[in-house]
């Protein structure tokens, strides 16, 4: 078990303003915050950047495409400077060594952020996996994958918080491991398949826990973070 697991608040929101409403909570307890596909298509890069100011970020915007555009693209977003930022690894090995090259080249030791490769989505399970032609289980699937992006430069991988122990015993306690798919113990899953409560993640290994819709959604989001910060500390 990791002994410190951190915690990223998911501003998964169309709408600047709440988006700085829910990442003021995140200031006030020192926090990551996590900005998707969903703010940064909805309001621009210039936005972005804005938000980014004096926080750190977890870009989650999973670039997949040829190594060249992917190794563009993150030479794109040095202005950001993200604390972290995630490529998929089902782009394969030659993108993402790309990607890291493209990080040591456009960012400082000082800016660089920590490179993450998504395994498989926490909406899949094994009947949506047989449905694109992977046979093996989801658990398999993300070993493999892992393994193949470790080896060609990424810093850690995005996994389900029921891959998080089976990866910790297989690739170490060195690997960045960060979990998506929390949720409280009397909430419902949402569009999720494979979730996990925030002790429960942290009991299995993860570094850091990524948290949306179980703290935007509260009745009081501030003391739902509080008190997820304080379960993961106790």
């Amino acid at each position: 078990m990791i002994k410190n697991t951190g915690l990223i608040l998911a501003l998964d929101t169309k709408d600047p303003v709440q988006a700085e409403q829910w990442a003021k909570i995140a200031d006030a307890t020192g926090q990551m915050i996590k900005i998707g596909m969903e703010y940064t298509y909805a309001c621009g890069f210039d936005e972005v950047r804005r938000l980014a100011q004096g926080r750190k970020i977890f870009l989650d915007l999973k670039l997949h495409d040829i190594p060249n555009t992917v190794a563009s693209a993150i030479a794109s977003l040095a202005s950001v400077k993200p604390a972290m930022l995630t490529i998929h690894a089902l782009g394969g090995q030659d993108m993402i060594r790309a990607a890291r090259r493209s990080v040591d080249e456009h960012f400082s030791s000082e800016s660089k952020p920590i490179l993450l490769a998504v395994t498989i989505l926490t909406s899949m399970n094994q009947e949506n996996l047989g449905s694109i032609g992977i046979s093996v289980s989801p658990l398999e699937q993300v070993l493999l994958l892992g393994k193949m992006a470790l080896a060609a430069g990424a810093d850690g991988l995005v996994c389900s918080p029921h891959e998080v122990a089976y990866l910790r015993e297989q690739l170490g306690d060195d690997v960045v491991l960060v979990v998506p798919g929390i949720r409280m113990a009397d909430a419902v899953a949402d569009d999720q398949q494979r979730v996990m409560t925030p002790i429960q993640a942290h009991q299995a290994g993860a570094s850091w826990i990524v948290v949306g819709r179980p703290i935007t959604r509260a009745e009081n989001p501030a003391e739902m973070a509080k008190q997820i910060i304080h379960e993961l500390q106790g």
